[in-house]
């Protein structure tokens, strides 16, 4: 066990493409959470399910199946898509990681099972983490309303990220305004210009 740790940690830090800020022991911890949870629920840590989950770990991003594959397919050239499909739903059931979904997008998978919330880009369908303690304890309803069990909740913001509100156009009457500043800048546009004889 303590082999595999090694070579993990070794690789963690000799690779510079891991983005997300997590220290070597932050990972190593979660790995080791990763590999309780597994045993808890009676499953194997095979090989596919271990780079799955490293794959997450690598990305901070909410990375969709589709995307989580390509990561895997590196490292596992043979792998199916169907399995990657399956360990993402199979560690999502079992609380190893989240399964984050929102309505008219692809699900997206998290490391990170504490409570926390979302902020959703409904342009580029970017999802970001959000933490607030404010949000944590909303009423949770008696009984089974309509017939559901509850077994858990978390909040998602819908909005516009930075990168697309800075992309975002510009109200006509504004366009038109700065298309006529250009235009006095740099002098008539050539269509405008006397065409010489």
């Amino acid at each position: 066990m303590f082999d595999i740790y090694y070579h993990l940690i070794h690789y963690i830090n000799k690779d510079p493409s891991r983005g997300g800020g997590n220290s070597a022991t932050e990972e190593a911890d979660r790995l080791r959470e990763f590999h309780d949870c597994c045993r808890r629920h009676g499953l194997a840590v095979t090989v596919q399910r271990r780079v799955v989950f490293e794959a997450l770990l690598r990305r901070r991003d909410h990375p969709t199946a589709d995307q989580v594959y390509e990561l895997v397919r590196r490292q596992l050239p043979g792998i199916a898509r169907a399995t990657v499909y399956r360990v993402l739903e199979t560690l999502a059931r079992i609380g190893a990681i989240t399964k984050a979904c929102h309505p008219g997008a692809a699900a997206r998978y998290d490391p990170t099972v504490a409570r926390h919330h979302h902020l959703v880009c409904v342009r580029c369908d970017k999802v970001v983490d959000f933490a607030d303690a404010h949000l944590d304890r909303p009423p949770i309803p008696r009984g089974r309303p309509q017939g559901f069990r509850v077994h858990g909740f978390s909040v998602h913001y819908f909005g516009l990220c930075p990168t697309c509100r800075r992309t975002e156009k510009l109200p006509a009457s504004s366009a038109g305004r700065r298309k006529r500043a250009r235009t006095r800048q740099r002098g008539p546009a050539m269509s405008e210009r006397r065409k010489p004889r």
